[in-house]
């Protein structure tokens, strides 16, 4: 979300004149702290998370900021592998040395992508560490994770979205506090925002 939100937060500081604080946490880490009766003004998950946290009524309304799709990195100046269609995709999986997936929401669904390709077992798999990061330094042959989580590393280059068939979209949304002292504003201020291309990033609509 770091890309999201250099852009979008000094959106927000400069029309309403106060300054945000940001804090970076893994999905399951943020929502159990949440949960647990975190004090915050606005929270951005994955939609099936805050969804979760909505019913439970630890958030008060929610807009989607931003959809991402999964795609394949490699070491920057590496060969790209064809990922065009879905048997090119697990042939190259299967002549990988290693491939590195994330343990968020991405890694879930990449995990269950192997099995069903039935290529679970045979694939060294890494899902500790940054996957972009690791795919950079050289750790991992190839890495799979949210396009916009690959674009802004230096050393990875993408190789392209997964095919069609396989991919998996991701919305993130931003929902608010029910104690949040400034809901209205901020309410206002999310409905303005619209999805826009693929991986976009949520700005304000004219």
């Amino acid at each position: 979300m770091r890309p999201l939100l250099r852009e979008l937060v000094p959106l927000f500081e400069r029309a309403h004149g106060v300054t945000a604080e940001v804090e970076f946490r893994l999905s399951p880490a943020l929502t159990r702290a949440i949960q647990d009766g975190a004090v915050f003004d606005i929270a951005i998950l994955p939609r099936p998370d805050l969804d979760d946290l909505i019913a439970r009524g630890a958030i008060d309304g929610a807009a989607d900021v931003a959809r991402s799709t999964v795609g394949l990195a490699v070491r920057a100046g590496a060969p790209k592998p064809d990922i065009g269609s879905v048997e090119a995709l697990r042939h190259a999986f299967l002549q990988a040395q290693s491939i590195a997936y994330s343990d968020g929401p991405s890694g879930a669904y990449v995990a269950e992508l192997l099995a069903k390709l039935g290529i679970a077992a045979a694939v060294a798999a890494l899902t500790s560490g940054p996957v972009a990061e690791l795919v950079a330094q050289g750790e991992a042959e190839l890495g799979m994770q949210q396009i916009i989580a690959i674009l802004p590393v230096a050393g990875a280059d993408l190789v392209g979205p997964l095919p069609a068939a396989l991919q998996n979209v991701i919305i993130y949304a931003a929902g608010l506090s029910p104690r949040a002292p400034m809901r209205k504003r901020l309410r206002l201020f999310l409905s303005s925002c619209a999805l826009s291309r693929q991986n976009s990033l949520c700005a304000p609509t004219a």
